[in-house]
């Protein structure tokens, strides 16, 4: 079954924007796991620019489902996670100033940089994810460094979906599936949205979830939390069946 993790960084862009607690981020993640998501997930970056390292911390007090924390693996934010212990750790290659991912991690060419990290994190009990672009070598380059999961970077599936339809899930497909032969597992995420995730969800097998972001929470605007959530998750039921 593929799951739906819920993104609330953009949650807290707009309360920074304004400062003091409004909206409440903690509020916002409990209501959306009782509007039916599986999970929440979070990046804090190093301007804390939305989320914040202390969301971070009461988060993992107050999220019930699966917590999913993102970021790049910088010394303070492998501190943090092995002290906030998520469900699941997903290692970004952004660089500090990056305004949102744009590419995965050469697992290759940084394998000596990633190794280490991956297994502190493995040791203490978090599920590892690398995000990363579908390329055959790059999924092996993960899989030898031991990590539970993959998480594709669906960046090119969206903007060619505007004009391939479907037929730019053919290289996602291609890419889980063979994650999948070597025994990782798969998560999808970057600029999935109402028109596109079905087509995604569909053609694409063995994607364990899903982390959305900026996209439900702008449709939010328009069709209301609780009806954000249903509509994504709608999209997902023909991968439900798989």
């Amino acid at each position: 079954m593929t799951r739906l993790s819920v993104n609330v960084n953009k949650i807290a862009t707009l309360r920074n924007a304004r400062g003091g607690r409004l909206p409440d981020v903690l509020l916002a993640a409990e209501r959306i796991e009782r509007f039916g998501a599986h999970g929440i997930t979070v990046h804090p970056r190093p301007d804390a620019r939305h989320i914040t390292y202390a969301d971070v911390r009461a988060l993992r007090e107050r999220v019930s489902t699966e917590f999913n924390v993102e970021g790049y693996p910088s010394p303070d934010f492998i501190d943090l996670v092995c002290a906030v212990r998520p469900d699941q750790v997903t290692l970004v290659p952004d660089a500090p100033d990056a305004l949102t991912s744009d590419a995965g991690w050469d697992t290759v060419g940084r394998a000596e940089f990633l190794a280490p990290t991956v297994a502190r994190l493995r040791d203490a009990g978090m599920r590892v994810s690398l995000f990363i672009d579908p390329v055959p070598e790059l999924i092996s380059g993960a899989a030898a460094l031991g990590v539970d999961r993959i998480e594709l970077y669906t960046g090119p599936f969206a903007q060619a979906h505007t004009a391939l339809g479907a037929e730019a899930a053919l290289p996602f497909a291609r890419a889980a599936t063979f994650a999948h032969s070597l025994g990782l597992g798969v998560n999808a995420g970057h600029d999935l949205n109402l028109d596109n995730l079905r087509d995604f969800a569909s053609h694409v097998p063995h994607v364990a979830e899903v982390s959305i972001g900026h996209a439900l929470i702008s449709d939010a605007l328009y069709l209301g939390l609780s009806n954000a959530v249903a509509s994504y998750l709608a999209c997902l039921r023909p991968a439900f069946a798989n």
